[in-house]
């Protein structure tokens, strides 16, 4: 690995989770000889059993607070960084691309950025325990242990999804859920996770799906990449069949996170493919 090349990932997680889900990243990037920051949204650096105690923080919480919070760990970081996002952490990390950060990036299973238009039928049922209540709109809303195996680990038993929903799971912003979700595409104004998919002077991105992804299917990530098409920078779009929502710690996980920061790596070297 050369000086300039990047010696750091940053991991973003997604929403109804904190780092902790993260963990099984953290030690297997650190033997790749990386150094591994986690960054929590403003508010989520206790425990996932204070978040559920008290979910009031998360109730409150803003998108734009979210990135400024995030950006500010990346640009601490002396040498541009590999940045990692799940769910709505892909999200968000598509956000800090388009700000500039980052000197590679990876979106798994990436919940939309604006104006991708694609709603498959999977993911409006795995969201339905949220939006079948307007009240969850100004609170924040989770999901129960049967909601939560159709969402995240459909691909898993229910004893093994009950034991992630119980050390996982928090709820999420409700507002996020309405506001940047299916109905997104139907403000007549950009919303805060706009981004400029024509610019050409941001750092290489990757979507990884899995084809078995029911709350942010491969037919989302594929859709958002797409939107990419008219940006010389390196985009590209791969897809783990049979994988769910929870493809970063399911078994088999070692050989997404393999793929992801071998691929981020080689994009400082240069020579990828551009998304069709």
């Amino acid at each position: 690995m050369t000086p300039s090349a990047p010696d750091t990932v940053v991991l973003v997680h997604g929403l109804w989770m904190t780092p902790r889900s993260w963990e099984h990243w953290v030690g297997h990037f650190e033997k790749a000889g990386m150094r591994v920051l986690t960054p929590a949204y403003p508010g989520f650096e206790i425990e996932v059993e204070a978040l559920r105690a008290d979910p009031r923080v998360i109730a409150e919480l803003t998108v734009d607070a979210t990135v400024e919070h995030l950006a500010a760990v990346i640009e601490e970081v002396p040498n541009p960084p590999v940045i990692i996002g799940h769910s709505f952490g892909g999200t968000l990390t598509q956000l800090l691309v388009d700000r500039g950060l980052g000197a590679a990036a990876v979106v798994i299973d990436s919940a939309p950025t604006e104006g991708v238009l694609v709603t498959p039928p999977s993911q409006l049922k795995a969201l339905f325990p949220i939006l079948r209540n307007p009240a969850t709109r100004h609170r924040a809303a989770g999901f129960t242990a049967e909601q939560f195996h159709y969402a995240f680990t459909n691909t898993l038993s229910e004893e093994d999804s009950l034991a992630v929903y119980e050390r996982y799971a928090i709820p999420a912003p409700g507002s996020w859920v309405w506001r940047y979700g299916v109905f997104a595409n139907l403000t007549p104004r950009h919303l805060e996770t706009w981004v400029d998919y024509s610019r050409d002077d941001r750092a290489p991105l990757l979507f990884i799906a899995g084809g078995a992804d029911n709350i942010m299917p491969a037919a989302v990530n594929k859709s958002n990449a797409r939107r990419y098409r008219k940006s010389s920078a390196v985009t590209e779009y791969f897809e783990f069949p049979g994988r769910s929502h929870w493809t970063c710690a399911e078994p088999g996980w070692e050989e997404v996170a393999d793929h992801a920061l071998r691929w981020a790596l080689d994009q400082v070297s240069g020579g990828a493919r551009v998304v069709e």
